[in-house]
């Protein structure tokens, strides 16, 4: 028999195990039933790993499909500070092979707090193969891609670059990065308790979808022949910057766009963000004589006068309103239309301008594509300024017309130019041909887009051959294309100086054209900045236009135009 104390013994031993076991049993209650998805969250956190499966970004192509920029993989270094149990020997073994400091390696290694660290990007196979026979804890790799751009210079300002991670920063790759990166995929992978992948687990995965490939409307060729002659220009004639834009004026297709000074996308981390600048699209400058040919071409739309109209050139000299005096670079007395813009005669524009009058004139400009975008498609595009008549000072008819107060780029000058060229229609210009999927189907087309017509094309025919005047017999001389007609305005604009005022010492030389006058298959634009210690556009910027020209027409294998030509070119 149990004595009274024994019974009571008793009975707070099986209480204290009935407690016990309640506890027990109302914790798992809490832990299985009431809040499990915090403990499983901890428990996957532990055993198993989501691994992003990167994609593999989309190529850029030029028009025949050339490589302008690809995408290989390499490998990469990383480590897990919180699994790695002696980060100083691991430093010191690591910081000859991967080529960097101890100590740098060491503070990546000891940060307990994070639980990943590059410790390098995209290494050598070589360099790879050493560290993966090294089996160090809580060191591992990983396969990353890197954009490469196989033509190094060319086109670098229309292709841009991206950074370490392959997301766009310049150009296209920024213009388009979403479709050229593609979405990134997943697998979980298990580990055992020394973080050991299970190979034995069959882990659900989401593939990557590979970024889609851009084909553009560039072609190779004809962007080193802009690139190989605006790089000439550019030094001999000491020039601040430059650019070249080639189109095809039927359709606005931009076959090359060239700038100087200029970057190796490769090395982008290196260049200037000068150098990495699209001036075709992203200046704005006043475009002097070559805008001479708005106003032609506005007036002769208007019916305000002939080809053969006369005007009185004041033998140079012309009083305006506000007290000024308006120069010709050279003294004509009476000039038909045509030989006003054949010589580049400013007081002759101004007085057709003051026949067209503020508004027909405005109204030109603004139908010629001046004052918007065009909409090409590359990053950082400007507008360009083109004041209403509400906003003109009593000079701006007369200057306005021969490209003072307007602003302007290269792209919306050869986006003008080829308004004359192909019969009166201004055509949206665009770089990209099509997107093609990884496997090579299409998947968009681009196609020429008519914005509006701008002149008559009977307009367009009587100013094509009045632009050839000014290559055969004007300030154009030096464009004349061997074994073709060429046509084209040649510009020479003093910059404005940050104080205000016109420089006498800064100039922005132009030259638009196209080519062959008859049926044409080029549109180009040439514009050097500040070029020393020459400057007119008819000496630095048509040469540049001659050249491309040829080279390009040759390319394409166009026809020789006619006899004179053909002589012309046997007698170089």
């Amino acid at each position: 028999m149990l004595t009274t104390a024994q019974k009571t013994r008793l009975f707070f031993v099986v209480m204290g195990f009935l407690m016990i076991t309640c506890l027990l049993w109302g914790r798992l209650f809490w832990l299985q039933v009431l809040h499990p998805d915090h403990w499983l969250t901890i428990a996957r956190r532990q055993h198993f790993q989501m691994l992003e499966l990167l994609p593999v970004r989309g190529d850029i192509l030029d028009r025949n499909g050339k490589p302008l920029a690809v995408s290989i993989r390499l490998t990469s270094v990383f480590a897990n500070p919180r699994h790695v149990k002696d980060p100083q020997r691991i430093a010191r073994r690591l910081a000859p092979v991967l080529n960097q400091p101890v100590d740098e390696l060491l503070a990546k290694l000891s940060n307990k707090e994070r639980g990943f660290v590059w410790l390098a990007r995209r290494i050598p196979n070589q360099t790879a193969s050493l560290i993966r026979r090294m089996r160090l804890p809580g060191v591992d790799l990983v396969m990353e891609p890197r954009r490469v751009y196989p033509q190094g210079y060319l086109a670098s300002h229309v292709i841009g670059c991206t950074d370490m991670d392959t997301v766009g920063l310049e150009g296209l790759e920024l213009a388009y990065n979403q479709i050229l990166r593609g979405e990134p995929g997943w697998r979980w992978m298990a580990r055992d308790a020394r973080r050991r992948s299970v190979g034995a687990w069959e882990a659900p995965a989401v593939a990557p979808r590979d970024g889609l490939h851009l084909v553009l409307t560039v072609d190779s060729t004809i962007q080193f022949f802009a690139e190989q002659e605006l790089e000439r220009a550019f030094e001999e004639r000491n020039a601040k910057g430059g650019c070249v834009v080639v189109m095809d004026p039927f359709t606005g297709e931009v076959l090359a766009l060239a700038n100087r000074p200029t970057f190796d996308p490769n090395l982008f981390s290196k260049a200037d963000a000068d150098h990495r600048r699209n001036r075709a699209v992203t200046d704005m400058f006043e475009p002097g004589s070559v805008f001479k040919v708005i106003t032609a071409a506005t007036a002769l739309g208007k019916g305000v006068v002939r080809p053969t109209d006369r005007f009185f050139c004041e033998n140079g000299e012309f009083p305006i309103p506000g007290g000024h005096i308006l120069h010709d670079h050279m003294p004509h007395g009476w000039l038909t239309f045509r030989q006003v813009i054949t010589n580049s005669s400013n007081i002759g524009t101004a007085k057709v301008a003051m026949r067209l009058g503020p508004a027909s004139l405005y109204q030109g400009i603004k139908a010629f594509g001046f004052g918007m975008p065009t909409g090409v498609g590359l990053p950082g595009e400007v507008a360009g300024i083109a004041k209403t008549p509400m906003e003109w000072s009593k000079t701006s008819i007369t200057a306005i017309p021969m490209g003072q107060e307007v602003t302007v780029t290269a792209m919306q000058l050869a986006q003008a130019i080829s308004v004359v060229a192909n019969g009166g229609v201004l055509m949206k210009p665009y770089i990209i041909k099509e997107i093609r999927d990884p496997s090579g189907a299409l998947v968009h087309s681009s196609r020429p887009e008519a914005v509006r017509r701008v002149i008559p094309s009977a307009v367009a025919a009587e100013l094509k051959e009045i632009l050839a005047g000014v290559v055969e017999e004007g300030t154009g001389k030096m464009a004349a294309v061997p074994g073709y007609r060429s046509a084209g305005k040649t510009g020479t604009a003093q910059k404005i100086e940050p104080t205000g005022g016109y420089s006498h010492s800064k100039f922005m030389a132009s030259f638009i054209g196209f080519v062959p006058v008859e049926k044409p298959r080029l549109t180009i634009v040439v514009v050097l900045d500040e070029p020393r210690p020459v400057y007119y556009g008819g000496v630095v910027a048509a040469p540049v236009f001659k050249k491309v020209a040829a080279d390009t027409l040759g390319y394409l294998q166009v026809p020789y135009q006619s006899q004179h030509f053909m002589m012309a070119r046997s007698d170089e």
